[in-house]
């Protein structure tokens, strides 16, 4: 592990050694035989379907996981899954999703969808990348994913089978002998065999690989992007910029003692490749709680005693939720935790500090994007944290802030604390960004750096702050606004939980500012007295 703390520390580990040498995998699975090797009764994974601190919980071990993944990629190549063709993963949170991520990345192409989905959106996923094989739930109490899936498939006829896992094996005894009858139908308009996935994985072996595995550095991950309106844009990655995420984590933070909360689900690349990767790569645990995380029923109310129950070090999070959180006490024991990691949107300054007060965990904001196989920057964990900036670019990370055509070229690199175009080469940035060779057009500047789409600047400390994006800007007669301005004034209200504004169309000024504000449970602040406190900011 690097202590990194400044720029020159990142310069100093680029230097010692091209980032080829830094790990030895070439793919997702030979990292996984490689911690599993290391650590093989360790615990890699655990998971539980109720959120209580003492409900049932189910682990894996490092072994175990290697073991389930074999069994699931020989399955997946005796169902006629080719190299390079695409399993679909449409499941929250548990014990399948990463086995799947891994198994379909070894036997050909994975796409983890969001279940919270329309059908006719996962449909439109499906066709785009050619699915051949789904995996998803079976039919089970208070969940709709089985029942989307059947009519997203009967929308997608390239699709083959559907492999359903059975969340009722991880209910305890006397409610899993009720599930034939607690089970609800699921009508199936499709011509896709239904297999149970459980049942089926037994019967290939664990122990190896029944084919060879294609080696090479080559796209194994789809993941969607983009609204859940219009057709969906594919980014593809392949195993290096995933293994690069993995590598960043054991490099700046984790080790095999670690456990990582992650109530964020794997279908996005947050949860799938910084963290998720980043406990295959060190041999840390990754928890679930629920297959909802943060949605899950009582897992916002349990979450302080969950950190309690598995002794966790880290935790990944989103200001959303920790918005949430603060609205509880911390009523556990949660000495073990060291940081706390979030990223998906900026964090208001009024909200890190309430945290780290309530807790005494410092929060360290990053940086990342699906188009980029996700990892770019993060607030330094051994040096300076500047609350508002997404901290230094990783190692083997370089960012520059631009000003560019259409068509990629640069027009101009800006200076320090000038802002620009966000735009970053690493390894897991690739000329192909998406599926649609029409998407791509423009995407990536002279010298293979990817447009981000946000609006930056880097400070002369080499800090990158995220300044909004272009099309956030509110423009009211002729002014851009930046949103985050008038979000900052309302948070720093005691009785705000969350602030998001926007701008509302209007005949005389094109736009106006417009603020949605969430307040804390039991406040009574008026429309008056909040529109004051802004005013005075």
């Amino acid at each position: 592990m690097f202590r990194m703390a400044t720029l020159a520390d990142k310069l100093a580990v680029e230097a010692e050694a091209p980032v080829e040498s830094r790990w030895t995998a070439r793919t997702l699975y030979e990292q996984l035989c490689e911690t599993a090797g290391r650590f093989p009764d360790r615990q890699a994974v655990a998971f539980q379907l109720r959120s209580g601190p003492r409900d049932k919980a189910v682990t894996l071990s490092w072994a175990e996981l290697r073991a389930e993944v074999v069994q699931l990629a020989n399955l997946l190549r005796s169902l006629g899954l080719g190299p390079g063709e695409v399993v679909a993963s449409v499941l929250p949170n548990g014990l399948e999703a990463p086995v799947t991520l891994l198994a379909g990345a070894t036997a050909g192409i994975v796409n983890p969808i969001n279940p919270l989905l329309s059908p006719e959106h996962i449909a439109g996923i499906l066709r785009e990348t050619g699915a051949k094989v789904v995996v998803t739930l079976a039919p089970f109490p208070q969940s709709d994913v089985a029942q989307k899936v059947a009519e997203a498939v009967a929308l997608a006829p390239g699709v083959e089978t559907v492999l359903q896992a059975d969340l009722a094996r991880y209910l305890p005894a006397p409610l899993a002998w009720a599930m034939p009858v607690l089970r609800p139908k699921a009508e199936v308009h499709h011509r896709a065999r239904v297999l149970d996935l459980r049942s089926e994985m037994q019967r290939h072996p664990a122990d190896e690989l029944r084919f060879t595995e294609d080696t090479s550095d080559r796209v194994c991950a789809y993941f969607h992007t983009g609204g859940t309106t219009g057709l969906p844009k594919i980014a593809q990655h392949h195993a290096r910029g995933i293994l690069y995420n993995g590598w960043c984590g054991k490099a700046y933070m984790f080790t095999e003692a670690d456990v990582m909360m992650c109530p964020l689900p794997m279908f996005h690349v947050l949860a799938a490749y910084p963290v998720f990767m980043s406990c295959l790569t060190s041999g840390a645990q990754i928890v679930f709680p629920t297959p909802q995380g943060f949605r899950g029923a009582g897992v916002l109310k349990n979450f302080w005693k969950l950190i309690e129950r598995y002794r966790a070090s880290f935790v990944i999070t989103v200001p959303t939720a920790v918005s949430a959180l603060m609205q509880r006490p911390v009523d556990a024991d949660v000495s073990t935790l060291r940081l706390a990691i979030s990223g998906s949107a900026a964090m208001p300054v009024e909200l890190f500090h309430r945290f780290e007060e309530a807790t005494g965990v410092m929060i360290l904001e990053g940086y990342g994007l699906t188009e980029a196989t996700c990892l770019i920057a993060v607030n330094p964990p051994y040096g300076e944290r500047k609350i508002g900036s997404v901290g230094l670019p990783f190692a083997y990370t370089d960012v520059r802030i631009l000003h560019c055509d259409a068509g990629g070229g640069i027009v101009k690199e800006c200076g320090t604390d000038e802002v620009g175009e966000i735009c970053a080469r690493n390894p897991g940035v690739n000329a192909a960004v998406y599926t649609d060779a029409e998407k791509n057009r423009g995407i990536i500047a002279e010298g293979g750096y990817l447009r981000t789409g946000d609006l930056g600047r880097l400070d002369t400390d080499g800090y990158l702050w995220i300044t909004g994006r272009a099309k956030d800007l509110i423009i009211r007669g002729g002014h851009n606004i930046d949103p985050a301005v008038i979000e900052e004034a309302m948070m720093s209200h005691p009785e705000v939980a969350f602030a998001g504004a926007i701008g509302q169309p209007d005949m005389h000024s094109g736009e106006v500012p417009a603020v949605y504000v969430e307040l804390v449970e039991g406040s009574r602040a008026s429309e008056e007295e909040l529109l004051a406190h802004a005013r005075a900011r």
